[in-house]
């Protein structure tokens, strides 16, 4: 065996063993999830919000449905109304347990998302998601223990503003405890998937 090939060989092996003693999060491969595990994290936790009803609500209200949040805002042009058109595509795709997965969508535009807009926009998607805000002074700290960014980007007038933000969600299983992120694009099917392995954890 040439020394070049030895050394590949033996640096494949070292590459293999170090991956054995990583501390990072498993893999989406090796946790059978097509989302990213974050079973465990010690952020996005929880929350206590108000729904589009003015009913106040917590995780808890939700025990028994696996439950996907959201952060965006109604005015988005592209990446919020795409990522809840999969999150209703993800929910019937799962058929008779689609009535165990709950949408909530969280506004970092409190300044124009009033409660009657966000049920408008709600509906839209699915009558059954909850658009869920926090109180401008609120948001901030909100927003900090989810780690979702959010910056308001100026327009040509004082409302014609636009919202960057974070476009991932979070997916909490049935007992109300966060276990997946998944990334903007994902897919309805991929999302559906990982409800089901969730659902049927807790048969």
């Amino acid at each position: 065996m040439n020394l070049a090939r030895r050394i590949l060989l033996l640096s494949g092996l070292s590459l293999s063993l170090l991956s054995g003693c990583s501390d990072k999060p498993a893999d989406a491969t090796a946790s059978g999830f097509a989302s990213i595990d974050i079973t465990g994290a010690d952020y996005a936790t929880g929350f206590s919000l108000t729904d589009h009803h003015g009913q106040a609500r917590t995780l808890a209200d939700f025990k028994g449905k696996v439950v996907v949040i959201f952060f965006g805002y109604t005015q988005c042009p592209d990446v919020c109304p795409t990522s809840l058109s999969e999150l209703a595509q993800a929910k019937q795709l799962l058929g008779a347990d689609g009535d165990k997965l709950q949408g909530l969508f969280v506004s970092v535009d409190p300044g124009r998302d009033t409660p009657e807009i966000m049920k408008a926009y709600m509906g839209s998607f699915d009558p059954g998601f909850l658009a869920l805000y926090a109180a401008p002074d609120a948001l901030p700290a909100l927003t900090k223990s989810f780690r979702i960014y959010y910056k308001k980007v100026e327009g040509q007038t004082p409302t014609s503003y636009t919202m960057d933000h974070s476009a991932g969600s979070y997916v909490y299983d049935t007992q109300g405890r966060v276990r997946l992120y998944t990334r903007y694009g994902s897919g309805p099917q991929a999302l559906a998937s990982d409800v089901r392995k969730l659902l049927d954890e807790a048969r």
